[in-house]
């Protein structure tokens, strides 16, 4: 393949396949929350980041996940204590990210909007060496906290209450869990961007539930689907000169579309094999009534 003779689509691809992995691996938790928007929110404080650091001089990518980390810890004790005001509070908060945002790169030395297009919708081009060591770095922070203790988040995911009771630190896990959905979200911005990470997050994963309802299974497709849109959307976007984040965003949706389509004679094979295995009417499957003495009490 002549794209692998050039070191930017090296870096890129590199780049795409950590983002497969881990947008899938952070998004079942989040989905089992049932937040599946809160990547597009941090992807949204995320602008400020990125801003800040053309702004200062410095990585776009650090400042960003240092914004993103900050935004989500806010977005949990929001949740946490914000119940009557907290949408307005995080309204605020995403809308003032964007506005940052586009002030700070403004203000920079030869900035513009122009600069910040690339980390909204991605850009194979400029993926950096710098931006390939920040991305590998981050990427391994969050595949350790997702698989290391998969566990107590799914547990917490589930339940909260039940996981409190088992004596799991909740608070400590729900933002251990945002700050790793911050910390994938700037993974992802180079590629995908930063508007469009969210649907990375949460629509393989929404493909995968076609399949499995086991976690682990759900967990291993996926991530495979991630894998394989990345890497399908970055090589189309070398070929045909089209937005990688947006070609990524297509053929995953077009992946849910294919599986759901492949799911539904699945899931009707497995409910006439159910049926067939317990058939209606079926001495097992039936109560049998108590005998009942005299005295109205259940007979031995």
């Amino acid at each position: 393949m002549d794209l692998l003779d050039y070191a930017f689509m090296q870096r890129a691809l590199l780049a795409a396949v950590l983002v497969g992995v881990t947008a899938p691996a952070i998004g079942i938790y989040l989905v089992q929350r049932r937040q599946a928007l809160m990547g597009d929110g941090i992807g949204h404080v995320a602008m400020t980041g990125v801003g800040l650091g053309f702004l200062l001089s410095a990585s776009p990518v650090w400042t960003a996940t240092a914004v993103s980390v900050l935004g989500a810890v806010l977005m949990e004790l929001i949740r946490w204590y914000g119940r009557t005001r907290g949408d307005i509070a995080l309204a605020m908060l995403f809308y003032g990210g964007m506005a940052g945002g586009v002030l700070f790169i403004n203000l920079a030395p030869g900035g513009s909007n122009a600069n910040l297009t690339s980390y909204l919708f991605g850009s194979l081009s400029t993926v950096s060496p710098s931006d390939v060591t920040a991305i590998c770095l981050l990427a391994g922070f969050v595949v350790l906290v997702t698989l290391g203790l998969r566990r107590q988040l799914f547990a917490v995911s589930q339940d909260e209450e039940f996981a409190r009771v088992t004596g799991l630190p909740v608070r400590a896990l729900n933002l251990l869990t945002a700050v790793t959905a911050a910390v994938t979200v700037t993974v992802a911005m180079r590629v995908v961007g930063l508007l469009l990470v969210s649907a990375l997050m949460v629509v393989p994963v929404a493909a995968a539930q076609q399949l499995s309802r086991s976690f682990a299974a759900t967990f291993a497709i996926a991530v495979a689907i991630g894998v394989t849109v990345t890497i399908g959307g970055t090589v189309t976007s070398y070929y045909q000169d089209v937005p990688p984040g947006a070609t990524i965003v297509l053929l995953t949706i077009a992946a849910f579309v294919v599986l759901t389509v492949l799911a539904a004679p699945l899931a009707r094979r497995r409910a006439r094999a159910a049926a067939a295995a317990h058939p209606a009417g079926d001495p097992a499957e039936c109560a049998i009534p108590a005998a009942r003495g005299a005295g109205g009490t259940v007979g031995a």
